[in-house]
């Protein structure tokens, strides 16, 4: 079978048919992910490390005149850190290499002002080497921070910075392994103590960095990184720091330049407040990380135990993160001396032990999936197993296989049909976001007491749409699509049971029952 497949191909390529025409699978629909930001997407959750002399200053922003010696942490451990990161089920972690006070957490060799300069290791050390290998030890991704922003080095806001700038990501980029992302703060220009002169420098961020040849240097040096800046060019920033994006958020969005709307590479950064929803018709594929600190701020303070977010509250961040399509994105702050406290690891452990416990089960699976229209599959790829296409797809697990309609169907239903009555009040759908955002309305119904009512409903699905509601038993659910953009291409439907232990935060309402219509 797979030879003829194989040879049917070849005979459609010859006389000049595409690959699309012969698998008959859907066009793309507007901007779609590059696969640096599938696998971005993959990641849903990962960790932000803010660690360095603001901790042992019980600052948030160093001034730069902060003395190395200073930091020479005893009992610092990467690997304990990092393992506690993956209990709390996180899949990558950023380092901040470089913060706006300018100490650089590696032994560079474009500043005196960084870790070789401290007792720590007897100025042998190198933290991001440390931070590295932990990632690697224990499967989790690598990425890193560096602050454009310096408030040490004398050279700040004049041309002279630029290469010093360069030099150190380049040495980030090509010391540390493989990236999965390269983060750019926003913060840019003001006091410091500038070598001395302990004087305000403004810049123009937007031309200052250049950023197309910065931008440039991770391309060249890291093409599997995303790069992240406010408004992209590969993940946007959120908007806020509480971690949620809009009820509707979208992956895609338009840049908008300060002086030049066409040009988003200069590094314009004037609509990072259109960050929590995107734009349903965005010009490019930049979707939103949500970011948000695991305490009151970025860095440990020795009065800031009782701030720790809780286990609700970090379940309502994802609900509002990875739930609408976006990432998660914690700041974790080692101690001083150099570990994830006792009050962090209680609210990572028991958050990571919920979301274990949350998706362990898929109440899904196994159901009869049926649609009211189904894409036609090729004759060639026709034999044993799920054909392409078919509702069944839904339920494989592969966020890139899907149910589809055929072109110009926009509106269809797909059912359910449990192998028992089950209660849930949980329900996650996804989209094969490698063709795009095509959906624009849609509506789920539960079969109760011999009627469909409605469940929950919303307009954009993408990589991942969660819904919480009140908890209900039912074998039947169907998904009705009511608005596209282009045919349907739905990857997932799944149902699942919220932790007991686990209550509705009072901020946020679940879903109500309504009528179906």
């Amino acid at each position: 079978m797979k030879i003829r497949f194989l040879l049917f191909s070849l005979f459609l390529t010859c006389f000049g048919v595409s690959a699309a025409a012969q698998t008959n699978a859907p066009a793309p629909y507007g901007p779609v992910p590059s696969e640096r930001q599938l696998r971005w997407h993959e990641t849903e959750v990962f960790a932000l490390i803010h660690y360095g002399l603001n901790t042992y200053t019980d600052r948030e922003w160093g001034y730069g005149d902060e003395d190395p010696a200073l930091f020479n942490p005893s009992r610092l451990d990467a690997g304990q850190v990092v393992a506690a990161l993956k209990r709390g089920g996180m899949r990558g972690v950023i380092l901040v290499a470089k913060h706006h006070d300018g100490f650089c957490l590696w032994p560079t060799r474009t500043t005196e002002h960084n870790i070789s300069r401290s007792p720590w290791r007897g100025g042998k050390g190198d933290l991001v080497r440390e931070y590295a290998d932990a990632a690697k030890k224990h499967g989790l991704c690598f990425g890193v921070y560096c602050s454009p922003w310096d408030r040490n080095s004398a050279a700040y806001g004049t041309p002279a910075y630029l290469p010093i700038y360069h030099g150190q990501l380049r040495e980030l980029l090509t010391r540390y392994g493989t990236l999965f992302e390269v983060w750019f703060d926003g913060a840019n220009g003001g006091d410091g103590y500038y070598g001395g002169a302990r004087e305000k420098r403004n810049i123009d961020r937007f031309t200052y960095y250049d950023w197309p040849t910065t931008w440039g240097l991770v391309r060249q040096l890291q093409p599997e990184a995303c790069i992240f800046g406010d408004v992209g060019p590969d993940c946007r920033w959120v908007g806020n720091e509480k971690g949620f994006a809009a009820e509707e958020s979208w992956a895609t969005f338009t840049p908008k330049g300060k002086t030049d709307p066409t040009r988003p590479a200069n590094g314009d950064t004037m609509n990072h407040i259109e960050g929590p929803a995107g734009h349903r018709n965005g010009t490019a594929w930049i979707p939103a990380e949500c970011d948000v600190p695991l305490r009151k701020g970025w860095f440990w303070h020795p009065n800031e135990d009782a701030t720790v977010r809780t286990p609700a509250q970090l379940m309502e961040i994802y609900f509002n993160s990875v739930g609408k399509g976006g990432c998660m994105n914690l700041g974790v702050a080692p101690d001083r001396d150099g570990l994830v406290c006792a009050a962090d690891i209680r609210s990572l452990d028991e958050f990571g032990g919920l979301l274990k416990t949350l998706f362990a089960n898929d109440l899904a699976r196994g159901a009869r999936v049926t649609a009211d229209q189904v894409r036609a599959a090729p004759t060639a790829a026709s034999g044993g197993g799920i054909a392409p296409f078919a509702p069944a797809r839904v339920l494989d697990g592969d966020r890139y296989s899907y149910w589809a309609t055929d072109d110009g169907v926009t509106n269809a239903t797909l059912t359910l049909t449990l192998q028992s009555v089950s209660e849930f009040n949980v329900i996650r759908l996804r989209e094969n976001i490698k063709l795009g955002h095509r959906v624009d309305a849609f509506e789920i119904d539960v079969w109760q007491e011999g009627e469909w009512r409605g469940y929950a409903k919303g307009q954009s699905i993408g990589a991942c749409r969660l819904f919480r509601g009140p908890k209900v038993k039912s074998d039947r659910i169907r998904l009705r699509i009511t608005q596209a953009a282009a045919c349907p291409c739905i990857s997932e439907v799944s149902l699942f049971v919220m932790p007991a232990a686990l209550k509705f935060s009072s901020t946020e309402a679940p879903a109500r029952a309504y009528p179906a219509h």
